[in-house]
């Protein structure tokens, strides 16, 4: 019996790395791509903990990172059609009709001025202004698991306004600037067209508010956005009377309205807070926008206080009406996952290893690891649906198909959250 399912959980592995592959190959039209780009997974996969060029090629058994390289750089491939590739293969693994559609961004540190769109900008990644490119993505979150389905990378003004360095880096002509909510926005549209399930939208205050708001409303889709303290809030219920800012409706918040709740577990047990929520206005979807139904739809303030230190943080939120505050909670915490899959690529698929300056070689790389990281989260997803049935068998499947757990950070055991 061990060593069937042993033998069982193998095959997952080869079964699913072999399907990835078929996925992919369409987008190749000469064959030693197509094997260029299988090694360049396979290297991402392995267990080297530095990406690079020189150690996927290695991992190949190629003599130097020149094929690896060509792969980015000097080859013709479309990384816009990897990346809905990447998109189908999550959904069809993860699809909920009740998914969060995360969006948060990530730095990738550099030295010199050459990379595509690198600069002096802030990072949460490192906490300060640094020289660093700045990556905006979308990533698919339900009770399923998560993965990501969309990136983009940030172009400055710097950038954008300089022909020189746009020719050096292979910018396309039609890329103009794009703050970082457009982009977004972009997103948020491309998984509408493709019709993506999902009921809710989570970010930060970066893309809090504006057109995006709107786009959601419209596309009757729920969310849970950050806000800073300064952000506006009014009621249009004649018996609650608040107006001002968040962190000034806050303040009046009387105790017993706060109430204590989990935002998902954590790597110490239920990530834990206080919570009050406000439904300022119901109103009809009709009255923003005649094309819409009569349905009853909530705008609030959700406001989470740290345990430890009192510090408060703020979000719009945008709901059905009726909505329990434990549902708009469950929506605010699944931003954690976007945040755990970002550290889990960058130190286990090399998402921040890309060696190429070009726009064309940072979307390539990227969407690549998008696809490991899909996988790994595939199989996770797979393994899961038939536990093993004695703990030598789990403890022989956890070294296969768990290599990390997911405190130690490692893609395959964050992937399986």
């Amino acid at each position: 019996m061990c060593s069937a399912s042993l033998e069982s959980t193998l095959e997952l592995w080869s079964t699913t790395l072999r399907q990835a592959k078929q996925h992919i190959r369409p987008l190749f039209a000469a064959p030693s791509v197509a094997a260029s780009a299988n090694a360049f997974l396979d290297g991402l996969l392995g267990g080297e903990r530095r990406k690079t060029g020189w150690m996927r090629a290695e991992a190949a058994g190629d003599p130097g990172p020149w094929r690896q390289q060509a792969l980015l750089g000097r080859t013709h491939w479309d990384a816009e059609a990897l990346r809905d590739v990447v998109r189908d293969y999550v959904v069809e693994t993860f699809a909920s009709p009740d998914a969060v559609l995360m969006i948060d961004e990530t730095g990738f540190l550099k030295q010199g001025k050459a990379s595509c769109g690198v600069g002096r900008q802030y990072t949460g990644s490192a906490g300060k202004i640094t020289n660093c490119q700045i990556g905006v993505f979308a990533a698919y979150v339900s009770d399923q698991g998560h993965a990501f389905i969309d990136r983009r990378l940030y172009l400055p003004k710097a950038w954008t306004g300089d022909p020189a360095r746009r020719q050096a880096a292979h910018v396309p002509e039609a890329i103009t600037f794009a703050t970082k909510p457009h982009l977004a926005l972009a997103m948020f549209e491309r998984a509408i067209q493709a019709e993506v399930p999902f009921a809710w939208v989570a970010a930060d205050s970066i893309y809090g508010v504006g057109e995006i708001e709107l786009a959601l409303r419209r596309a009757y889709k729920g969310y849970v956005l950050g806000v800073t303290g300064q952000h506006h809030f009014w009621s249009w219920d004649a018996n609650l009377d608040v107006a001002g800012t968040a962190e000034d409706i806050a303040k009046g918040i009387p105790d017993q309205d706060w109430v204590r709740l989990s935002a998902g577990a954590g790597s110490k047990g239920p990530r834990l807070f206080d919570w009050a929520y406000l439904p300022l206005a119901t109103l009809r979807a009709d009255a923003l926008d005649v094309a819409l139904d009569q349905s009853l739809l909530t705008r609030g303030l959700l406001v989470r206080r740290s345990l430890s230190d009192g510090a408060l943080a703020y979000f719009t939120a945008w709901c059905p009406a009726g909505t329990p505050v434990e549902r708009l909670v469950m929506v605010e915490g699944r931003r954690w996952a976007i945040e755990d899959a970002f550290e889990s690529a960058k130190t286990e698929l090399g998402l921040a290893h890309n060696e190429s300056r070009s726009w064309h070689g940072w979307h390539r790389h990227v969407s690549l690891v998008m696809l490991a990281f899909a996988m790994l989260a595939r199989v996770r997803r797979l393994a899961n649906r038939t536990p093993p049935k004695t703990t030598l068998i789990a403890k022989l499947a956890g070294a296969v198909v768990h290599p990390g757990d997911p405190a130690r950070g490692d893609a395959a055991g964050a992937a399986a959250h």
